[in-house]
């Protein structure tokens, strides 16, 4: 099986993406990385360093610390697709992501973000 384009994408190229999102919604850059660190375990100079070195969307989220438990909490549609029903498990740490962040564009409350 052919793995999804996505995951060789560098997560360099994307993050400009996700934050643009956030702050056309009147967010900020501090909280999408706020989100990404909270999901991955990454603190803010690893997340440089990932940033950097222009890793892959596959090998960042392999390469993370510490994949946050509460994720699992984590429900809902993203590109029309239950991420609680995607097996494929890069894939569904991708769309993760892209739930918690569609959530920070809504106008969503940090606390309720991150599942406190």
């Amino acid at each position: 099986m052919t793995k999804h384009r996505i995951y060789s994408m560098s997560f360099g190229k994307v993050y400009p993406l996700l934050v643009a999102k956030a702050e056309k919604k009147g967010r900020t850059k501090a909280d999408v990385d706020q989100i990404i660190c909270w999901l991955t375990g990454y603190d803010l100079t690893t997340l440089e360093d990932q940033l950097a070195k222009k890793t892959n969307y596959e090998d960042f989220f392999a390469q993370a610390p510490q994949m946050n438990p509460s994720r699992s909490l984590i429900t809902g549609v993203v590109c029309g697709v239950r991420v609680e029903e995607i097996e494929e498990p890069t894939m569904r740490e991708i769309r993760y992501l892209d739930k918690l962040i569609d959530e920070l564009a809504k106008g969503k409350a940090m606390m309720k973000i991150l599942r406190g």
